[in-house]
Protein backbone atom coordinates (compact mmCIF):
# COMPACT_ATOMS: atom_id res chain seq x y z
CA UNK A 1 0.00 0.00 0.00
CA UNK A 2 1.44 3.37 -0.98
CA UNK A 3 2.18 6.07 1.51
CA UNK A 4 -0.50 8.38 0.07
CA UNK A 5 -3.19 5.70 0.43
CA UNK A 6 -2.21 5.02 4.02
CA UNK A 7 -2.34 8.71 4.82
CA UNK A 8 -5.75 8.97 3.19
CA UNK A 9 -7.01 6.06 5.32
CA UNK A 10 -5.65 7.64 8.48
CA UNK A 11 -7.68 10.72 7.67
CA UNK A 12 -10.85 9.00 6.47
CA UNK A 13 -11.25 6.35 9.19
CA UNK A 14 -11.64 8.84 12.08
CA UNK A 15 -14.05 10.84 9.93
CA UNK A 16 -16.12 7.73 9.17
CA UNK A 17 -16.13 6.69 12.83
CA UNK A 18 -17.22 10.19 13.83
CA UNK A 19 -20.00 10.18 11.27
CA UNK A 20 -21.27 6.74 12.36
CA UNK A 21 -21.14 7.60 16.03
CA UNK A 22 -22.98 10.80 15.31
CA UNK A 23 -25.68 8.86 13.46
CA UNK A 24 -26.07 6.49 16.39
CA UNK A 25 -26.37 9.35 18.82
CA UNK A 26 -28.94 11.01 16.57
CA UNK A 27 -31.00 7.80 16.29
CA UNK A 28 -30.77 7.23 20.05
CA UNK A 29 -31.95 10.78 20.69
CA UNK A 30 -34.82 10.28 18.27
CA UNK A 31 -35.85 7.05 20.01
CA UNK A 32 -35.72 8.75 23.38
CA UNK A 33 -37.82 11.59 21.99
CA UNK A 34 -40.38 9.12 20.62
CA UNK A 35 -40.49 7.23 23.92
CA UNK A 36 -40.96 10.48 25.79
CA UNK A 37 -43.99 11.21 23.61
CA UNK A 38 -45.63 7.81 24.31
CA UNK A 39 -48.26 7.54 27.03
CA UNK A 40 -47.19 5.43 30.00
CA UNK A 41 -49.54 2.76 31.38
CA UNK A 42 -49.31 0.14 34.11
CA UNK A 43 -50.16 -3.43 33.16
CA UNK A 44 -50.88 -6.61 35.09
CA UNK A 45 -51.01 -10.13 33.71
CA UNK A 46 -54.45 -11.73 33.98
CA UNK A 47 -54.83 -15.51 34.24
CA UNK A 48 -57.88 -17.54 33.20
CA UNK A 49 -59.02 -20.13 35.75
CA UNK A 50 -61.96 -22.49 36.12
CA UNK A 51 -64.74 -20.83 38.11
CA UNK A 52 -68.25 -21.95 39.12
CA UNK A 53 -70.60 -18.97 38.71
CA UNK A 54 -73.43 -18.77 41.22
CA UNK A 55 -77.04 -17.68 40.85
CA UNK A 56 -78.61 -16.04 43.92
CA UNK A 57 -82.35 -16.41 44.41
CA UNK A 58 -84.94 -15.70 47.07
CA UNK A 59 -86.42 -18.93 48.37
CA UNK A 60 -88.89 -20.21 50.94
CA UNK A 61 -89.50 -23.54 52.66
CA UNK A 62 -92.66 -25.53 52.19
CA UNK A 63 -93.79 -28.66 54.00
CA UNK A 64 -93.69 -31.97 52.15
CA UNK A 65 -97.37 -32.54 52.91
CA UNK A 66 -100.15 -30.37 54.32
CA UNK A 67 -103.52 -32.04 54.73
CA UNK A 68 -106.80 -30.92 56.24
CA UNK A 69 -108.50 -33.87 57.93
CA UNK A 70 -112.30 -33.78 57.80
CA UNK A 71 -114.88 -35.23 60.17
CA UNK A 72 -116.74 -38.19 58.68
CA UNK A 73 -119.82 -37.57 60.82
CA UNK A 74 -121.32 -34.92 63.10
CA UNK A 75 -120.79 -34.63 66.84
CA UNK A 76 -119.19 -32.84 69.75
CA UNK A 77 -115.40 -32.93 69.96
CA UNK A 78 -114.43 -34.89 73.05
CA UNK A 79 -111.23 -34.40 75.11
CA UNK A 80 -108.23 -36.09 73.54
CA UNK A 81 -104.57 -36.19 74.45
CA UNK A 82 -103.29 -34.09 71.50
CA UNK A 83 -102.81 -30.35 71.03
CA UNK A 84 -101.77 -27.85 68.41
CA UNK A 85 -98.05 -28.18 67.64
CA UNK A 86 -97.81 -31.79 68.80
CA UNK A 87 -96.04 -34.51 66.84
CA UNK A 88 -98.34 -37.41 65.92
CA UNK A 89 -97.78 -40.79 64.36
CA UNK A 90 -99.68 -42.25 61.42
CA UNK A 91 -103.19 -43.41 62.45
CA UNK A 92 -103.00 -41.61 65.79
CA UNK A 93 -106.41 -40.22 66.81
CA UNK A 94 -106.72 -36.47 66.26
CA UNK A 95 -110.39 -35.87 67.03
CA UNK A 96 -112.84 -38.04 68.96
CA UNK A 97 -116.51 -37.21 68.41
CA UNK A 98 -119.31 -38.00 70.84
CA UNK A 99 -121.80 -39.75 68.55
CA UNK A 100 -123.68 -43.02 68.38
CA UNK A 101 -121.96 -44.20 65.15
CA UNK A 102 -118.95 -45.65 66.96
CA UNK A 103 -117.15 -46.63 63.78
CA UNK A 104 -117.01 -43.00 62.73
CA UNK A 105 -116.16 -41.28 65.99
CA UNK A 106 -112.39 -41.18 65.55
CA UNK A 107 -110.56 -38.98 63.05
CA UNK A 108 -107.00 -40.28 62.57
CA UNK A 109 -103.77 -38.85 61.17
CA UNK A 110 -103.12 -40.10 57.62
CA UNK A 111 -99.33 -39.77 58.12
CA UNK A 112 -96.87 -38.79 60.83
CA UNK A 113 -96.30 -35.08 61.26
CA UNK A 114 -97.05 -31.97 63.27
CA UNK A 115 -100.52 -30.71 64.16
CA UNK A 116 -100.78 -27.22 62.68
CA UNK A 117 -104.41 -26.62 63.69
CA UNK A 118 -106.96 -28.69 65.60
CA UNK A 119 -110.50 -28.13 66.85
CA UNK A 120 -110.62 -27.81 70.63
CA UNK A 121 -112.82 -30.10 72.78
CA UNK A 122 -116.36 -28.84 73.32
CA UNK A 123 -116.82 -27.58 69.77
CA UNK A 124 -119.37 -29.21 67.53
CA UNK A 125 -118.38 -30.52 64.12
CA UNK A 126 -120.69 -31.36 61.28
CA UNK A 127 -119.79 -33.96 58.71
CA UNK A 128 -117.16 -32.62 56.28
CA UNK A 129 -115.89 -29.89 58.61
CA UNK A 130 -112.16 -29.65 59.36
CA UNK A 131 -111.02 -31.47 62.45
CA UNK A 132 -107.29 -30.72 62.10
CA UNK A 133 -104.49 -29.65 59.76
CA UNK A 134 -101.37 -31.80 59.84
CA UNK A 135 -98.04 -31.07 58.12
CA UNK A 136 -95.04 -33.25 57.34
CA UNK A 137 -91.70 -31.42 57.66
CA UNK A 138 -89.23 -34.17 56.80
CA UNK A 139 -87.97 -33.62 54.23
CA UNK A 140 -88.74 -29.95 53.76
CA UNK A 141 -88.53 -28.37 50.32
CA UNK A 142 -87.06 -24.97 49.45
CA UNK A 143 -88.59 -23.38 46.37
CA UNK A 144 -87.13 -20.57 44.22
CA UNK A 145 -87.79 -19.01 40.83
CA UNK A 146 -85.02 -18.74 38.22
CA UNK A 147 -85.19 -15.91 35.61
CA UNK A 148 -85.48 -17.08 32.02
CA UNK A 149 -82.13 -15.39 31.26
CA UNK A 150 -80.37 -17.74 33.71
CA UNK A 151 -82.26 -21.02 33.34
CA UNK A 152 -79.93 -22.45 30.67
CA UNK A 153 -77.18 -22.63 33.32
CA UNK A 154 -79.34 -24.50 35.84
CA UNK A 155 -79.30 -28.31 35.88
CA UNK A 156 -80.80 -31.05 38.03
CA UNK A 157 -78.59 -32.13 40.97
CA UNK A 158 -76.46 -28.97 40.95
CA UNK A 159 -75.15 -28.03 44.38
CA UNK A 160 -77.04 -25.32 46.27
CA UNK A 161 -76.37 -23.41 49.49
CA UNK A 162 -79.37 -21.99 51.34
CA UNK A 163 -78.77 -19.29 53.94
CA UNK A 164 -81.79 -18.87 56.20
CA UNK A 165 -82.87 -15.57 57.73
CA UNK A 166 -81.60 -17.02 61.01
CA UNK A 167 -78.05 -17.05 59.55
CA UNK A 168 -77.81 -20.83 59.26
CA UNK A 169 -76.49 -22.18 55.93
CA UNK A 170 -77.64 -25.54 54.58
CA UNK A 171 -76.14 -27.50 51.69
CA UNK A 172 -78.24 -29.53 49.28
CA UNK A 173 -78.81 -30.30 45.58
CA UNK A 174 -81.50 -29.33 43.13
CA UNK A 175 -84.17 -32.02 43.17
CA UNK A 176 -86.43 -30.39 40.57
CA UNK A 177 -86.00 -27.94 37.67
CA UNK A 178 -89.18 -26.93 35.86
CA UNK A 179 -89.43 -27.29 32.10
CA UNK A 180 -92.16 -24.66 31.89
CA UNK A 181 -92.03 -20.96 32.75
CA UNK A 182 -94.66 -19.25 34.85
CA UNK A 183 -96.94 -17.31 32.44
CA UNK A 184 -97.05 -14.31 34.77
CA UNK A 185 -93.39 -14.01 35.85
CA UNK A 186 -91.51 -15.87 33.05
CA UNK A 187 -89.50 -17.64 35.73
CA UNK A 188 -88.77 -21.35 36.21
CA UNK A 189 -89.47 -23.12 39.50
CA UNK A 190 -86.60 -25.02 41.14
CA UNK A 191 -86.66 -27.10 44.31
CA UNK A 192 -84.14 -28.46 46.79
CA UNK A 193 -85.10 -31.01 49.45
CA UNK A 194 -83.54 -30.77 52.92
CA UNK A 195 -83.49 -33.45 55.60
CA UNK A 196 -85.43 -32.09 58.58
CA UNK A 197 -85.97 -35.00 60.97
CA UNK A 198 -86.17 -32.80 64.08
CA UNK A 199 -88.48 -30.25 62.46
CA UNK A 200 -85.98 -27.47 63.14
CA UNK A 201 -86.61 -25.82 59.77
CA UNK A 202 -90.10 -24.37 59.87
CA UNK A 203 -92.63 -24.35 57.09
CA UNK A 204 -92.58 -20.99 55.27
CA UNK A 205 -89.18 -19.76 56.50
CA UNK A 206 -87.27 -17.76 53.88
CA UNK A 207 -83.66 -17.77 52.78
CA UNK A 208 -81.24 -17.05 49.96
CA UNK A 209 -80.59 -19.94 47.62
CA UNK A 210 -77.23 -19.92 45.83
CA UNK A 211 -76.95 -22.33 42.91
CA UNK A 212 -73.41 -23.31 41.90
CA UNK A 213 -73.42 -23.74 38.12
CA UNK A 214 -70.93 -25.69 36.01
CA UNK A 215 -67.32 -24.48 35.83
CA UNK A 216 -66.18 -22.18 33.04
CA UNK A 217 -62.91 -20.42 32.19
CA UNK A 218 -63.01 -16.88 33.55
CA UNK A 219 -60.79 -14.04 34.78
CA UNK A 220 -61.09 -12.10 38.01
CA UNK A 221 -60.53 -8.36 37.60
CA UNK A 222 -60.93 -5.17 39.60
CA UNK A 223 -64.04 -3.14 38.71
CA UNK A 224 -61.80 -0.05 38.63
CA UNK A 225 -60.33 -1.04 35.24
CA UNK A 226 -63.71 -1.23 33.48
CA UNK A 227 -64.59 1.29 30.79
CA UNK A 228 -66.97 1.77 27.87
CA UNK A 229 -66.02 1.71 24.21
CA UNK A 230 -67.18 4.38 21.76
CA UNK A 231 -70.07 2.05 20.92
CA UNK A 232 -71.05 1.72 24.55
CA UNK A 233 -69.70 -1.80 25.07
CA UNK A 234 -68.36 -2.71 28.50
CA UNK A 235 -64.77 -3.91 28.51
CA UNK A 236 -61.11 -3.48 29.45
CA UNK A 237 -57.97 -2.40 27.62
CA UNK A 238 -54.94 -4.62 27.11
CA UNK A 239 -51.45 -4.17 25.69
CA UNK A 240 -50.74 -6.59 22.88
CA UNK A 241 -47.57 -7.43 20.91
CA UNK A 242 -45.69 -4.32 19.87
CA UNK A 243 -47.10 -2.43 22.87
CA UNK A 244 -50.32 -1.78 20.97
CA UNK A 245 -53.48 -1.00 22.94
CA UNK A 246 -56.54 -3.16 22.31
CA UNK A 247 -60.09 -2.91 23.66
CA UNK A 248 -61.54 -6.22 24.90
CA UNK A 249 -65.32 -6.47 25.34
CA UNK A 250 -66.19 -8.58 28.40
CA UNK A 251 -69.20 -10.14 30.08
CA UNK A 252 -69.59 -10.00 33.86
CA UNK A 253 -70.67 -13.39 35.20
CA UNK A 254 -70.42 -12.69 38.92
CA UNK A 255 -69.73 -9.77 41.25
CA UNK A 256 -67.93 -10.85 44.43
CA UNK A 257 -66.48 -8.98 47.39
CA UNK A 258 -62.93 -9.32 46.06
CA UNK A 259 -63.51 -8.63 42.36
CA UNK A 260 -65.49 -9.26 39.19
CA UNK A 261 -65.47 -12.60 37.40
CA UNK A 262 -65.65 -12.01 33.65
CA UNK A 263 -65.31 -13.80 30.32
CA UNK A 264 -63.79 -12.42 27.12
CA UNK A 265 -60.16 -12.19 28.25
CA UNK A 266 -57.55 -14.68 27.03
CA UNK A 267 -55.17 -16.34 29.47
CA UNK A 268 -51.99 -14.38 30.34
CA UNK A 269 -53.30 -11.13 28.87
CA UNK A 270 -51.57 -7.89 29.93
CA UNK A 271 -54.43 -5.73 31.18
CA UNK A 272 -53.98 -2.00 31.65
CA UNK A 273 -54.71 -1.27 35.31
CA UNK A 274 -53.56 2.36 35.42
CA UNK A 275 -53.98 4.81 32.55
CA UNK A 276 -56.57 2.83 30.57
CA UNK A 277 -58.76 5.92 30.30
CA UNK A 278 -56.03 7.98 28.62
CA UNK A 279 -55.19 5.74 25.65
CA UNK A 280 -57.03 4.69 22.50
CA UNK A 281 -57.44 1.46 20.60
CA UNK A 282 -54.38 0.87 18.37
CA UNK A 283 -52.18 3.37 20.21
CA UNK A 284 -48.55 2.45 21.01
CA UNK A 285 -47.70 2.92 24.68
CA UNK A 286 -44.90 2.56 27.21
CA UNK A 287 -45.61 -0.06 29.85
CA UNK A 288 -44.63 -0.75 33.42
CA UNK A 289 -45.55 -3.94 35.24
CA UNK A 290 -47.54 -3.55 38.42
CA UNK A 291 -45.14 -5.88 40.23
CA UNK A 292 -42.23 -3.57 39.39
CA UNK A 293 -43.78 -0.51 41.04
Amino acid sequence: MSKNVRISLYILIPVIIWMISGQFVQESEQEEKINDELTSVVVSKSESVFFSPSIKLNSSATSEKRVTILAKTSGEVMPNNVSQGDWVEKDQVLCRLGVVELNRTEVKAPFKGYIERIVKPGNYLTRGQACAVIIELDPITFIAEVPETEIKRVLLNQKVFITLVTGETIESNLSFVSKSASPSTRTFRVEAKISNANGKIRDGITGTMVIRTNKILANKISPSILLLSDKGNLGVRSVEEGNIVKFLPIKIIEDTNDGLWVTGIANQTNLITVGQGFVENGEIVKTADLSDL
